[in-house]
Formats: structure tokens, sequence, C-alpha cells
């Protein structure tokens, strides 16, 4: 029983890909549209698109795993639900600390005393009366719980999280719950972005669920992690956040797989972002700050990867500052008209055909907006009434009745109620026959009203709308190469220390990469292959090649990579955990259910190592896996004195990984009858 199947849910797409693993060959694969507003409809037509192209049954399918990058999208465009941030012990400027305020972006803040202090004694009691009488006036789809030095005692997170349940029965984050590292406020904004997510990959897991039931799939359902291990259904319902890079880490599995490059660039470019991570000797570094999306600096363990607001579907930005002019690209995501007019041709064609036989550009610019369908919560009056309009999608300026709604417009955006349409990379390569999937004659007129705005010299942009496509296209090569070299300079020792970001836009580099001959002579180049993925990589991604000097690798399955790699990986856990002293001979192991003390270190270093083994191997068993191999670390910190070493406190950790556990039994005959026995595995990178 070695038949898996892979699905990865993008921005725009949904993909499937059915895999044997034991012969690690592509038995089918296939692409839908993914479905914002019910999710099951795009994995079902993909994952029944590729089962028939396979040729197998439901009864073969041994797991099915599922890799995203809607968290990593809803983060990248500042999407999600409105939660609140229950904050004990801080200070009120501790919110400015790690983006903490950027990423809760007005939600509320629920600030009470309580906390504990370095060593887990606590610093002062913790207000249930407040708190209580505080969580019941905000409507919200969740909570955030972060107390100070939470991770050296958790009990005033507890119970704040029980609490809360009890009273309002919404999801609660705790942030020692995602992370054993210090720094409370990065903590809370882990636990912020956590809480944010509950509700969207939720609905995606339960989307997955519904339909392989449907289809008598009988197989565990497993997610990949950030980091591009394997975690059960059931725990990343709890843990969303693990789920950021989630599709960015399948792919580099993926491209492993596929190509079996040891050294390259990996950039995957989709609807919404474009993510670049170095494969080294065959594997992906994992980030020790924590995963960086959208801005902000998590505490989540992943891949090492460079998330950029940059895709096929990317927002064209008309630039009319100076007298240059052009293009700039994303980073938020539009539905694109070409798209758009494939279920909504006549509404998209009569807008667009009304504003173009007028002569004067009018208040439509080619953009619509279109109604989500998800239960709002927490608008305001102004955004409410604004929502109740759009009841199906229209030209945004008929949605629009004043200049301030605007600003409302934007927040429906955030929060996932609406998506915009207009003018993407996706449109102009459709415009210039790359692309046919679509509606090109709707992207054309979409073109043809954005080349009706002025420039800089107050001059029309340009009538042709193949000169515009084109000049998107030039767009995408020119912010993806600076995407690679990005990369590139962060990963290459001798520039480690620099701004990439500055070094990649430099004046001379430039000249170097367009081989510029004079006085001085100047060349660069990428110096390692880089490996397109994406189901547009084959047609963008050879200009990006020839812009860097570099091989560019396309390989064959390249659109489905990540669905590939989300059935390749392994189920992994990790357990971190403290022991510090006080004093000479004062031992204390920071447990989850409380302090412990000792009076001989190695005691307590056993007991810690014990209860990290007990915890990483549950969340283990708990992730999906089976045949466990457990490793332990000690980091133990000591100073000198006197000419003796002092013990100052120990970091533990602890690993369980095994292979994902399927679900069907080996039949097997004995005494010449059959038996059910055993449990089969499929191969893993």
């Amino acid at each position: 029983m070695s038949i898996f199947l892979g699905v990865d849910t993008g921005g725009t797409y949904t993909d499937a890909v059915v895999l044997d693993s034991a012969r690690d060959i592509v038995l089918g694969k296939a692409k839908s549209l993914t479905t914002r507003k019910d999710l099951a409809l795009g994995i079902g037509r993909a994952v029944d698109a590729a089962m028939e192209a396979a040729q197998i049954s439901a009864a073969e399918i041994a797991m099915v795993s599922l890799s995203t990058t809607l968290a990593t999208n809803a983060l990248v465009e500042g999407q999600g639900g409105r939660v609140a941030l229950v904050f004990i012990g801080f200070d009120e400027a501790d919110l400015d600390r790690g983006g903490l305020a950027e990423a809760l972006g007005g939600d509320p803040v629920i600030r009470l005393a309580g906390g504990h202090g370095h060593a887990g004694q606590e610093s002062a009691p913790l207000d249930l009366a407040a708190l209580d009488a505080a969580v019941r006036t905000h409507s919200v789809v969740g909570f955030a719980v972060a107390a100070r030095f939470a991770t050296r005692n958790p009990a005033h997170e507890i119970a704040a999280r029980d609490l809360i349940r009890q009273v309002t029965g919404r999801p609660v984050t705790c942030s020692h719950e995602l992370s054993a590292n210090l720094n409370g406020p990065k903590r809370a904004l882990t636990a912020v972005l956590n809480a944010r997510l509950i509700g969207m990959i939720d609905r995606l897991v339960t989307a997955c669920e519904a339909h392989i039931k449907t289809r008598g799939i009988d197989a565990p359902l497993m997610v990949v992690r950030g980091d591009g291990a394997l975690i059960s259904a059931a725990m990343v319902r709890e843990r969303p956040i693990e789920t950021i890079l989630s599709g960015p880490a399948a792919s580099i599995v993926g491209a492993r797989w596929l190509t079996g490059a040891s050294d390259a660039l990996v950039s995957d470019i989709g609807g919404t972002t474009t993510d670049v991570a170095l494969l080294k000797d065959g594997l992906p570094e994992i980030d020790p700050l924590g995963a960086r999306v959208g801005g902000f600096r998590t505490m989540v363990e992943a891949v090492a990867m460079r998330t950029t607001g940059l895709g096929g579907d990317s927002e064209a930005h008309l630039l009319t500052e100076g007298l240059e002019g052009g293009f700039f690209l994303g980073p938020r995501r539009l539905i694109p008209v070409s798209l758009l007019a494939v279920d909504h041709g006549p509404m998209v064609h009569a807008a667009l055909d009304r504003a173009l036989s007028m002569e004067a550009v009018g208040e439509f610019d080619g953009r619509f907006v279109i109604p989500m369908g998800f239960e709002p919560a927490g608008l305001t009056a102004r955004e409410a009434g604004l929502l109740a309009r759009i009841t199906a999608p229209m030209p945004l300026a008929l949605a629009l009745t004043s200049r301030l709604e605007a600003a409302a417009m934007d927040r429906l955006v955030a929060r996932g109620l609406v998506m915009l349409s207009g003018v993407t990379p996706s449109d102009a390569s459709h415009v210039l026959g790359g692309l046919a999937d679509w509606d090109a004659s709707a992207a054309e007129k979409a073109l043809r009203l954005l080349g009706r705005r002025r420039n800089g010299r107050g001059e029309r942009v340009g009538t042709d709308p193949a000169l515009l496509a084109q000049a998107l296209i030039d767009q995408l090569t020119e912010q993806t190469a600076t995407c690679l070299l990005e990369a590139a300079f962060g990963e290459d020792a001798r520039f480690a220390e620099e701004d990439g970001a500055v070094l990649a836009r430099h004046p001379l580099l430039r000249a170097g990469l367009n081989q510029h001959r004079g006085v001085v002579e100047l060349s660069a180049r990428l110096g390692v292959p880089v490996i397109g993925l994406g189901a547009s990589a084959p047609y963008y991604y050879g200009a990006v090649g020839v812009r860097l000097g570099a091989k560019m690798i396309l390989p064959e399955h390249a659109g489905v990579a990540n669905a590939i790699g989300a059935v390749v990986g392994q189920v992994s856990q990790r357990a971190t955990g403290l022991v510090s002293s006080a004093g000479e001979g004062q031992f204390t192991a920071h447990l989850a259910y409380g302090l412990e003390r000792f009076t001989s270190r190695d005691a307590a270093l056993a007991a810690m190592e014990a209860a990290l083994i007990a915890e990483a191997s549950a969340r283990a068993k708990l992730a999906g896996a089976d045949d466990l191999l457990i490793t332990t670390t000690r980091d133990i910190r000591e100073a000198e004195v006197e000419g003796q070493p002092m013990f100052i406190e120990a970091v533990l950790t602890a690993t369980a990984s095994g292979r994902p556990r399927v679900a069907h039994p080996v039949a097997k005959e004995v005494d010449g009858e059959l038996a059910i026995t055993g449990t089969v595995y499929g191969s893993t990178l």
C-alpha cells in the first residue's frame, strides 16, 4: 500500500497528485481553481481529476497529505479575523516591541497584572474577575493569551485560557504552547497571528476531510508544517500558525524529489507570493530566528525562506511620481480580470465596454469587488453598510458611494470578507498568448482602460495593450530577479553582515548583470542553478534565468511540486525545556505542569530530559507518527568562578520523528487463511 494522495491549496489553484512512493513515480496530477467561498469544491475537483488520471480506487490510497499557502498569503496580505490579545504582566511599551502593535492592527488588547519572574515565581496575582468582565465586551473570532515569562511558568496563561473558553466558547491560543523561547512580545505576536488563522485553516482541513470521506478514502489526513515535517489534521487545528510556509516548505521537499539537486536556489511562484530558499547539500536550512512572513518575525520553526508578495495575480500599481512612470507589482493579490470574466463574463465585459466608450477616464478604473460570503464579526457601522451593498460581483466604483468608504473597503479586504479584481501579470500573459486558461478578451479591455491613465508627464500610459502587457511581464521578471538576488546575498557567507536588499539593488551589481563594458568592465551572475516551480514558472522564469545569467531548471512536474512535497515528508515533533539554578545546590526543572526543585544538577537534567522525551513522543504520536526515533540535546551554560565551573542554566531538547502512520492494515496468509496484521509505511524523503 504505497499510494499517497497529495493536495496543495494555494491562493489561485488547488493541486492534487497521486504518487506511488514505492516506485517514486507520479501516477496522476490535476489542478483546479481554489474556491475561497467553499474550499471543498476546488479540493474535490482537483482530487477527483488526479485519481481519474492515475486510474486508482479510493481503497488504494494509504495516506492523504495537505500543504497550503493560505496562511502565508493571509499574513502577507494582512488578512485574518479580528482577535483580542490578553496581555498579562506586560507594560504598555511592550506592545510596540517586535511588531506586535502592527500585527494587532487596532484589534483589542486586554492588559492585566500578573505573570511570573525569570525563575518561575509569581510576580502578581491574576485578576480572573477583571478578565471575565473584559472578554464579554469584545466581538472577536478568537483570543491570544501571552503572560510574562510563561515559558518558565505557564500557570496564568492556562488559567486565562480555561476561563475564556468557558465564558465565550471561542478558540484560545496560549503563547507557551507555540514556543518555549523567551521574548514575551514576540511570543504574543505569534499567538495573535495563530488566533487570527484558526478559522481559515479549520475551514481548509474540514473541506479536505469532507471530500476524502465522500470519496470513501479511509486514510489519515496529514498537514505539512513550515519546516517540511508532517502533523495530523487534529493538531494543526490548534496550531495553524505552524502552517505558515507550509506550501513553500513542501515545494522545497518536492524540488529535491523532482530534480535530485543538491545545491540550488528554489523559487516557487504562485498567484500571491514568490518563495525562495536555498538547497544546500540536498537540505534546506531552518531559520534560527523563526519564520518571517509578511514583515512579521514569528517564533515558528520553519525553513529559511524569503517570501515576497509577488505572484502571477499581484496587483499592478501604476507609478505616477516622477517623469519615467512604470509599474510595481504586489504585495496584494487580486482576482485577475480575465479569471473573473470566466464566471461573470456579461457583467465584466459590460462594465469595461461602458468605460471604454467614454472619452474621459471615469471613476471606474477597471477594478471589481467580489463578496466572499463569510459571516462578518466586529464590523463598524460603515463597514457593515458597505458589505451589505456588495451582494454580487460588481464594479468597485458602484460599491463605493463616497471616497470616505475607501478605507472601509480596505478593511473588508483585510478581513477576507471581499476580494478585489483588477489587472495582474496573469492578465498580461493572456493578452500576450503565454497563458490561455481564462478570458483574454476581458484582459485586453482592462489593459486598454489602464492605458488611458496619465503618467508623471501627464501623458496617457499607452494605447497598445500588448506593449502594456509586456511592460508588466518585464516588471515581474525584474522583481523576481531581485527576490533571488536578495536570497543569494543572504546565503553567501561573504555578505552575511550586509543588507541583501541594498546589495541586490546596487547600481554596480545592476551594471554587472547588464555586462557593462566601458572604461570599467563589470560582469555578475548568479552562482548556483535556480529550480523554478509553479504552474506559470515555464512561462515566466526563462527570462529570469537570462537576467541573472543562471541555469534555470524547470522540472516536468513543477506545477504540482507542493503537492508532491506534501506526501514525501516525515513527522517530527520537538519539545524544549529549561533547568535553572538559583544558587549552589538549588536546581529547578521548569516542567509543563509547574516547577520541580532538586539538590542535584544531574537529577534535574534527567527529570527534564525524561519529561521532554515523553512530551515529544506523545506529540509525535498525536501528529500521526509511528516507529519513533528519539534524539536529545543539552545546551549547558556555565560560568567560571574562582577557577571552578558554576552552573547557570541548561536548555534541553527532545525530538521525536517517524514515518507517517497509514490507515490500511496488511493482508498476509497465515496457515492458508487471510489474516490482517501490521501496518504499512510509505517511503519518505
